[in-house]
């Protein structure tokens, strides 16, 4: 097993310690399996019964897309917290991993709506664990101060897309020219193979990563189960009495992870657990998470929006033959595959002279704005009247903006936990995830192919006054964040 401190000299994964390319792996399935499935969940939800769908309406269908993908990153809360207080961050991903696979061959064998719902909370808590938890499992890799951190997390970042690439071009074939329950069923196969490399490659990781940093005493443990069983009842009451439905989930979600991050922010802050600089570096993470929020909220509308974009007025025609939907979603993988070692290198060459983190987040948030904003001189065609180059652009400039943001942050929530709150810091960005991906799903019921122009000018200018509003008061959080960078 490796230490931290060999994990610190190893240099055997590009010049990064070995155990990545095992974390690199596992994640690289695991969204070769979450977008492969989500790439066909869209259409799956509002196509006709003849065309293999469920028939609903498309606004419930964004909704349900929105708030599934809001829960999944809410998710990352009872992942953390099983991970900080009970398993380890290790032995949770590894648990959380094997759920996933579930979920997925629930949607593949399972028929309508009992295979979504049974799937979709499978592989949304399974997703929740694994993802924070890996994040975590990647921190222990390096020590605060060195400085092949961003870099390591870049090439993290890059195992991801690899999988998000492949995922929806195989599921999308699948569900073209089979159907959709064998699109899910790749998605099941693919979290198996997932799980093999992982299990194999666990000694690679480093002895910090199985440790379990703030234990649960066995008296509490009653008092835990309990929240879990009231917290099911509330939302099983919730469901029969019809004041959560399919076509308000996304707002319901919304309104609840803004709650619990509140909660969540208050309950490290007032802990007598953590040192004054680390509360200081978590109030310097306030306005970067509110940032995160906006950003993810226009981001994630690639599985609201923009699919129903790519389905209804997007010209898919390729030299006579219509390219699936699901594959527009292969697209921003690809400029990250391309463009995620080359950020990897910049931050790594730059070092100490490199932007600080919260100009990065203010030019991801306001550059995603820009992307919004590009959508107008398409506004008003009909059918088949987007080209699929401008689309393409358009994507290119969603990935500039989420390289500066999102593998930025997955770093910065490690490098300013408290350490009584290693993983759970990390969960806090993933609400801001979560609660952007909500939004996303909440934003959509707005978008009418009919009159485009408010919607992308109005989102798109707003989220670039965010980023120029972070720019300006970042040397205030800079000093909060007491010499972290």
């Amino acid at each position: 097993m490796a230490t931290s401190t060999e994990a610190k000299r190893d240099t055997r994964f590009f010049g990064h310690p070995l155990g990545l390319a095992n974390l690199f792996g596992v994640e690289a399935w695991e969204r070769f399996s979450y977008y492969g499935m989500l790439g066909i969940l869209p259409i799956y939800l509002y196509y006709s019964v003849a065309e293999g769908g469920l028939a609903m309406a498309e606004t419930t269908a964004t909704s349900i897309v929105g708030a599934y993908g809001g829960l999944v990153y809410l998710s990352t809360i009872a992942g953390a917290w099983v991970a900080d207080r009970l398993l380890g961050a290790e032995r949770t991903l590894f648990y959380s991993a094997v759920l996933i696979m579930v979920g997925h061959i629930a949607l593949a064998v399972l028929p309508g709506y009992l295979g979504v719902g049974v799937g979709l909370v499978c592989v949304a808590l399974g997703s929740g664990g694994l993802k924070g938890n890996a994040t975590s499992v990647v921190g222990t890799l390096y020590t605060e101060h060195d400085e092949r951190r961003d870099g390591g997390f870049s090439l993290f970042y890059m195992g991801i897309n690899l999988g998000s690439f492949v995922g929806p071009l195989l599921t999308g074939l699948a569900q073209s020219n089979v159907g959709f329950h064998l699109g899910f069923g790749l998605a099941a196969i693919g979290m198996a193979l997932g799980l093999v490399q992982y299990t194999l490659g666990r000694r690679n990781l480093p002895d910090s990563a199985r440790a379990v940093p703030n234990p649960l005493p066995r008296k509490n443990r009653p008092h835990a189960i309990g929240v879990l069983v009231l917290v099911v009842a509330v939302i099983v009451v919730a469901l029969l009495t019809g004041v959560v439905t399919a076509a308000n989930l996304s707002d319901v979600v919304v309104w609840v992870v803004a709650v619990a991050a509140v909660i969540y922010f208050a309950v490290i802050l007032t802990s007598r657990k953590i040192t004054a600089v680390e509360r200081k570096r978590v109030l310097s993470f306030i306005p970067m998470f509110i940032a995160s929020v906006v950003f993810w909220s226009l981001y994630q509308q690639q599985f609201t929006v923009v699919e129903v974009y790519s389905d209804k007025r997007l010209d898919r025609n390729l030299f006579g033959w219509e390219m699936p939907v699901s594959w527009v979603q292969s697209i921003n993988p690809v400029f990250i595959i391309v463009l995620a070692p080359v950020f990897a290198l910049l931050w790594t060459k730059l070092a100490r002279r490199q932007p600080s983190t919260p100009i990065k987040f203010a030019l991801g948030t306001g550059i995603m704005g820009v992307a919004f904003l590009l959508f107008l001189p398409l506004a008003g065609g009909g059918p088949n009247s987007a080209p699929l180059l401008a689309l393409v652009g358009i994507l290119l400039v969603f990935t500039i903006a989420e390289l500066l943001l999102s593998p930025v942050g997955l770093s910065l929530a490690t490098k300013l936990a408290p350490e009584a709150f290693r993983t759970q810091m990390v969960a806090l960005f993933f609400l801001s995830v979560s609660l952007g991906t909500a939004l996303s799903g909440s934003l959509a019921q707005y978008y009418s192919a009919d009159d485009e122009t408010p919607y992308f000018g109005i989102i798109g200018g707003i989220a670039v006054v965010v980023g120029v509003l972070l720019a300006l008061i970042s040397p205030f959080v800079r000093r909060l964040m007491s010499g972290v960078r």
